[in-house]
């Protein structure tokens, strides 16, 4: 297992508040991530799947959404599994961490100067032994009414629908692939489809740094709007997230890639599925999947011990 070598601090605001907010990761003895609201005491909460508070606002919160929690802990999470690393207390001084640019570039960059020669082989694997599946459906029953009428409306306006499904699999027993599929009626979406395989080696990493880290959140202008009128997204610009413009054909800022929106997606998952608590090894498959689909497909795999194995570090084996 590994933490980083030193402490990192990254300082800018969130995408919902639009308030300033510092991060900062420090290196830690207890093994697993922790975040803690440093202007709400010195509280620990777990970055695991079973902490997850919420994740209808486009993110994924851990913790109490009416207590301690921090919200938008996803694009940090890929970034600290991605570096090797297993054990880092998080505090930030606000409800959410900085959205930065929107991607996981600039936290996996830091995390990585700051982080020993990952050693994966050490890390606690979970494999997936059994299928699981969760559709969007289920996250739409799950919800109060208010959300669901909130979110009826955000599909009136998008022209989208609820009928994405999240999948894990079982693939090989030292490496997580996951295969992306977005379904947009926005033209300059459409379509897109994106996998990419992580097994711990340089090449999968630099892999992950050079074609995926970059691709940043996006959102139909509009949609701005509307998330601002109802508390969300005021930290929201051009700098941070990919603006579709009204008609759904083009962009306000230029794209990295054409099919930058599911790359994004890639980190999004691959955030989501580090709070599994160790190196999730299987095949996911998210066909126009979120963040509570995610968190669900989680919760399905753990509910029933078949579903997986658990392989402990080389160095716990036996105790």
């Amino acid at each position: 297992m590994a933490t980083p070598t030193h402490v990192i601090k990254i300082k800018g605001h969130g995408i919902h508040s639009g308030a300033p907010v510092t991060m900062t990761i420090r290196p830690s003895a207890q093994p697993g991530i922790f975040f803690r609201r440093s202007d709400m005491g010195r509280d620990k909460v777990p970055a695991t799947y079973d902490h997850v508070g919420a994740t209808h606002l486009r993110n994924t919160t851990v913790g109490h959404c009416d207590g301690v929690h921090v919200q938008t802990v996803e694009h940090v999470m890929a970034a600290l599994f991605m570096a090797g690393i297993d054990r880092a207390v998080i505090d930030v001084d606000g409800p959410e961490t900085p959205i930065c640019d929107g991607s996981a570039d600039i936290f996996y960059r830091k995390i990585l100067a700051a982080s020993p020669d990952p050693d994966f082989a050490s890390m606690r694997r979970i494999v997936v032994r059994r299928p699981v599946i969760v559709h969007a459906r289920s996250v739409i029953r799950s919800l109060g009414w208010v959300t669901r009428i909130k979110l009826r409306l955000m599909n009136m306006i998008t022209g989208r629908r609820m009928d994405g499904y999240v999948k894990l699999s079982p693939g090989t027993d030292h490496a997580l692939t996951v295969r992306a599929t977005l379904v947009y009626p926005e033209k300059i979406i459409g379509h897109q489809s994106f996998e990419y395989t992580f097994d711990g080696t340089t090449r999968s990493r630099d892999n992950f740094l050079h074609n995926i880290a970059r691709a940043r959140t996006f959102g139909k202008y509009s949609e701005w709007e509307y998330l601002k009128r109802h508390g969300m997204g005021r930290g929201a610009n051009s700098d941070n997230v990919i603006a579709l413009n009204d008609a759904g054909d083009g962009t306000l800022n230029p794209l990295t890639w054409a099919d930058e929106f599911v790359r994004h997606k890639i980190i999004d998952a691959i955030g989501d599925m580090a709070t599994a608590g160790g190196f999730l090894c299987g095949v996911l498959d998210s066909y126009k999947g979120s963040h509570a689909l995610n968190n669900l497909v989680l919760k399905k795999l753990f509910s029933d011990p078949a579903n997986y194995d658990i392989i402990e570090p080389k160095e716990t084996k036996g105790a």
